[in-house]
């Protein structure tokens, strides 16, 4: 059974930093690409960082892509996202998602109910 617990979420002010994080057990971890999702208030899920099983290979949505940095560690069943000059858009409740069979790579993991998250708020 495939669970994905996230932690690291809170209240930061606008420029600031959060390291969120994700362990995952249940299916064969080093082996899989991981992906993190968010989720705005009233909206739907968004894709936002991939990475690969080795680590070595990353994508990012534009609006992400010189702020945030997706990393794993195999040994410990690990994903992270380091989120630096944090603004109210990227407000939201923040998902790790793995890649199952048939999914696109490598912007997955919005299709599926996901765990329970951690909730991310930018806020003066």
């Amino acid at each position: 059974q495939v669970q994905l617990v996230e932690s690291g979420g809170g209240l930061v002010q606008p420029g600031g930093s959060l390291r969120l994080s994700c362990v995952a057990s249940g299916f064969a971890f080093s082996t899989t690409s991981m992906a993190w999702v968010r989720q705005a208030p009233g909206k739907g899920l968004e894709w936002v960082s991939t990475i690969n099983p080795e680590g070595k290979t990353k994508y990012y949505t534009k609006s992400v892509d010189d702020r945030f940095t997706i990393d794993r560690d195999n040994s410990e069943r690990m994903v992270y996202l380091q989120m630096d000059y944090l603004g109210s858009g990227d407000t939201g409740v923040y998902y790790c998602a793995e890649r199952q069979l048939g999914d696109p790579f490598p912007k997955f993991g919005t299709r599926r109910p996901r765990g329970q998250g951690t909730q991310v708020t930018v806020s003066s």
